[in-house]
């Protein structure tokens, strides 16, 4: 579905309904209140799209990592930012490389869960959660849902378990709020430890 989507657009058709064309302004209001400087830290945006929010990142300072299931929208990441420094790959969130694995200072989710099937929501975020570095930071983006309530996707908004989901006992839950009127969370997870996120916290 998110290659048919891409290739679509690429042809000339409809973009994608996610791509906001711009960095998410939830992200840099976000990164703005936290006086987001990467110093050289090692970011990850999940589910990059177009690449508007690793370059947001890269901007900032990070050693960026951008990585979407559909090659098109790799390809044309790559296009759009031929002097970029994020390293753009094709990946899938539910078979991410292994060396991944406790490697990044700031995880940026936006989206990408709530477009996967409900039966999948629990392994992607468990997957997920798994990049974050000891000391490092997950920052997750979703529309909200309430519980019990039925919705047909794709895609399928997010309830508060679904979001606290991500927390897998070590990376544990510093921030959980509603956003944009109630109709988005924005949640900020952390992994203790003593790497260099901790020494220069995000918030």
């Amino acid at each position: 579905m998110f290659e048919a989507m891409y290739a679509g657009a690429e042809a000339g058709g409809a973009k994608p309904p996610w791509d906001y064309g711009a960095p998410r302004p939830q992200l840099v209001e976000w990164a703005e209140s936290q006086n987001l400087a990467g110093g050289g830290r090692e970011a990850l945006v999940v589910g990059c799209g177009y690449g508007a929010d690793a370059e947001f990142l890269a901007q900032l300072g990070f050693r960026t990592t951008g990585f979407d299931f559909a090659p098109t929208a790799i390809a044309a990441a790559r296009d759009k930012y031929p002097a970029s420094e994020v390293n753009y790959l094709v990946a899938d969130v539910l078979d991410l490389p292994r060396e991944w694995q406790g490697r990044f200072d700031l995880v940026f989710e936006s989206l990408t869960l709530q477009s996967m099937p409900p039966e999948q929501h629990t392994a992607a975020a468990q997957a997920i959660a798994a990049l974050v570095a000891p000391g490092g930071t997950l920052l997750v983006l979703a529309t909200t849902r309430e519980e019990r309530s039925e919705v047909k996707g794709p895609p399928w908004p997010l309830t508060r378990a679904e979001v606290e989901v991500f927390a897998d006992g070590q990376l544990g839950m510093r921030r959980l709020e509603r956003i944009e009127r109630g109709t988005w969370w924005r949640a900020e997870l952390s992994r203790g430890g003593t790497g260099s996120t901790s020494q220069v916290p995000f918030s």
